[in-house]
């Protein structure tokens, strides 16, 4: 009797980390390509993608967590149903990153898998000036030597590397071959939505057709 192995055409990818890091703004600059200043807090948001490649639709759901509430079960929950985690910090908060060897720990113990796809992400590189906390190479050190997981340094405000950070997400989780062209035509297939929006539309499912 043969296997098949059927073709993953669901992936989840939650962000988690501290108040005040970046993650909201990491992932509206990837579906919007827009960036606000402002802080506003999150307590969960759920964003769905769906792309037709092939004739297949493949839909990629993002998980905004929230920072600034401690719901430990809701935590547990988002961490047992999801695919990837993007761990973010902000170079310019040494606590932050204290968080991430938390979430980290948390995550490998509900998983029990020490392969679970994580991507370390170091945000609001653009203040690493005299504000930076945290140095780059210390945290490459760790997480790609001690932890075996990958790291990412990115500014959500000047949009260096976010495109990275999903896409290490997705190469992790085995989707990255099959998303990869449309991931490259995002600026055509991702609708940019109104500037003046104080959020990325919630809860709703946009077809890319990729050609």
């Amino acid at each position: 009797m043969s296997l098949e192995v059927k073709e993953k055409t669901q992936v989840r990818l939650v962000f988690l980390g501290a108040a005040g890091v970046g993650k909201t703004a990491l992932i509206r600059r990837f579906l919007q390509d827009t960036f606000e200043a402002k802080h506003r807090r999150t307590v969960e948001e759920m964003h769905s993608k769906e792309y037709d490649i092939g004739g297949s639709k493949v839909t990629v759901e993002i998980l905004d967590t929230s920072g600034s509430y401690s719901f430990p079960a809701m935590r547990k929950l988002s961490i047992q149903n999801s695919d990837a985690f993007a761990l973010v910090y902000a170079v310019d908060d040494a606590e932050s990153l204290e968080a991430v060897k938390s979430l980290r720990d948390e995550i490998l113990e509900v998983k029990e898998d020490k392969y679970t796809p994580i991507v370390v992400v170091g945000n609001k590189a653009d203040r690493a000036g005299s504000d930076r906390q945290v140095a780059a190479d210390d945290v490459l050190s760790t997480v790609e030597l001690d932890w075996n997981n990958s790291y990412v340094e990115t500014s959500a405000k000047e949009n260096n590397n976010v495109m990275e950070v999903f896409r290490e997400l997705l190469q992790q989780t085995n989707l990255s071959s099959r998303l990869s062209p449309a991931l490259r035509r995002r600026r055509e297939t991702f609708p940019k939505g109104d500037p003046k929006d104080s959020r990325p539309p919630m809860n709703k499912t946009n077809s890319c057709i990729i050609s």
